[in-house]
């Protein structure tokens, strides 16, 4: 559609150690990946909003998932040591340091996480009709993230729509908090804090979550060293992710494992991730 296809067949060979229906943005890799080789082999190339633009286009329009930027533009936009900050109003990205000698973990459940199947759409569509109830009010409103929590008060929304819109504005709200905190080197303790509310939200207002999801994050919340920790991803299974300082070692992942599986019979996978650079070309073809 774009006019950037190779002129020639090709044969393309995809490896990982990404896990897949995690919630980890598997298919947001796939599509950079392949956007990335295909420009090599049409002799063309993207800058990283439009490339971002590309794959969410085809996430979008031919895998049918009503999914915003987030996913691809975190992963073109990634910076070593830093966190990517998006306002999907205007689809600006810029960065900021993360605290150092801090990790982010993963524990993933196994339970399938796929969007098309789930709920996802559905919370996509409750939040449509939310905003446009409430523009009803206020014309000039374009998305939930520009609503007041005053203008949602006095809204007479059904108790769903409320719920759903109350989650996106505290979300934002709580995005905003963590700048302000992050700029000024606070303590991650209380940047982390964050986290485990973001994760409340999902659970009881947009009810994305899962009681294998919630098991996890209470467990660490206990766990020495964690600094915050929600579900990631759409929710609906998938993962935990788990933001710690060093105290956290390998063997209380190991405790969080046991733990889970005592419960639910299944041992949770575990991953330890860095934050680094985002896609990009290691070797040209």
């Amino acid at each position: 559609e774009k006019g950037l296809a190779p002129a020639c067949g090709f044969n393309l060979i995809l490896t990982t150690n990404l896990p897949l229906s995690a919630g980890l943005s598997s298919s947001a890799a796939v599509e950079l990946a392949t956007a990335l080789s295909l420009l090599q082999l049409g002799n063309h190339t993207l800058g990283k909003l439009d490339l971002a633009r590309l794959c969410r286009h085809a996430e979008n329009e031919f895998v049918g998932v009503p999914c915003g930027i987030l996913d691809q533009g975190v992963s073109t936009h990634g910076e070593k040591g830093h966190l990517v900050l998006i306002d999907c109003r205007k689809e600006s990205f810029s960065t900021l340091k993360l605290p150092g000698e801090t990790y982010v973990w993963v524990f993933d459940t196994g339970i399938k996480h796929d969007l098309v199947d789930s709920l996802y759409a559905t919370r996509n569509n409750e939040c449509t009709e939310a905003i446009k109830r409430l523009q009803e009010q206020e014309g000039n409103l374009s998305c939930l993230a520009e609503v007041k929590a005053e203008m949602l008060s006095e809204a007479k929304l059904p108790n769903i729509l409320s719920k759903r819109s109350r989650h996106v504005i505290e979300e934002t709200i709580r995005v905003e908090q963590a700048i302000e905190l992050l700029r000024s080197e606070a303590n991650p303790k209380e940047i982390g804090s964050l986290l485990f509310a973001s994760h409340e939200s999902s659970r009881d207002l947009f009810e994305n979550s899962c009681p294998e999801l919630d098991f996890l994050v209470d467990d660490l919340k206990n766990r020495k060293g964690v600094l915050g920790a929600r579900l990631t991803g759409g929710g609906f299974g998938g993962a935990t992710l788990s933001w710690t300082n060093k105290a956290f070692t390998k063997s209380e992942a190991e405790g969080v494992a046991r733990t889970y599986e005592n419960k639910f019979g299944v041992r949770p996978e575990i991953h330890k991730f860095e934050v680094s650079d985002g896609a990009r070309i290691i070797t040209n073809l």
